[in-house]
């Protein structure tokens, strides 16, 4: 559960009010405010790392496309916990967007993740061993065209998996999110060049009628190698 703050209160009333009678009707919008999550999309990571626990105690995050901060939220709770043998970990979340404070973690608001001087600026803060796990839900603005804001996100996983090649250290996880679309099988090939390919996994829990989207996790629990498992997960 997220540690309660005004701030996540109004938060979550922006990021999931799509009908007057939605916080009636969509359950995990209720346990979000419940729970004081920003977000309901809190409850696709809970689920993501309660299967692949790459949100470990003592490791290092960085959240790309983290606003409103439900996911930052969670990698709080998770690495910053404090656990015998771990030291506490990192959390870094970025957006273009404004971020309200999230307790523990280091926090760039309106800052463009795909600039330069945005990546030094996370560069200055990341410990010197590199980031462990690497998120992006980053999406464009709606553009009220799904072919183009597909290839806008498209560049945007791609971006953050260019710098995850240069931080992510040996056993490091990387994690995004895009619509199945064109473009996505190459996408999904290009990781498949540094990875293996497990299979499909379908998502259960907090899944909502909408463009069909695709989580993509690359992990490791081998210290040797960088990305031994690649797992495609559709919803």
């Amino acid at each position: 559960m997220a540690q309660e703050t005004t701030s996540s209160k109004k938060t979550v009333d922006y990021c999931n009010l799509i009908s007057p009678n939605n916080i009636k009707t969509d359950v995990y919008v209720k346990k979000a405010h419940e729970d004081n999550y920003r977000c309901r999309s809190a409850y696709k990571l809970i689920e993501l790392d309660d299967r692949f626990h790459f949100l470990q105690p003592g490791r290092v995050v960085i959240d790309c496309g983290a606003s409103p901060g439900s996911w930052t939220q969670v990698a709080v709770d998770r690495v910053l916990a404090r656990k015998a043998g771990h030291q506490s970990g990192v959390v870094i979340a970025v957006d273009l967007l404004e971020i309200e404070d999230v307790y523990g973690a280091t926090i760039f608001s309106r800052c463009d993740f795909t600039s330069a001087s945005t990546q030094r600026r996370i560069l200055s803060v990341l410990p010197a061993t590199g980031a462990d796990v690497i998120m992006s839900d980053m999406a464009p603005n709606a553009s009220g065209n799904h072919t183009m804001s597909h290839e806008a996100i498209l560049s945007l996983c791609e971006s953050a998996l260019d710098f995850g090649k240069a931080v992510l250290r040996p056993g490091g996880s990387f994690l995004c999110k895009l619509w199945d679309g064109y473009g996505t099988q190459d996408f999904m090939k290009t990781l498949e060049g540094i990875s293996l390919k497990l299979g499909n996994v379908n998502l259960k829990q907090a899944e909502r009628n909408q463009p069909r989207s695709i989580f993509m996790l690359r992990a490791s629990k081998n210290q040797d190698e960088k990305f031994n498992k690649l797992i495609i997960l559709n919803f």
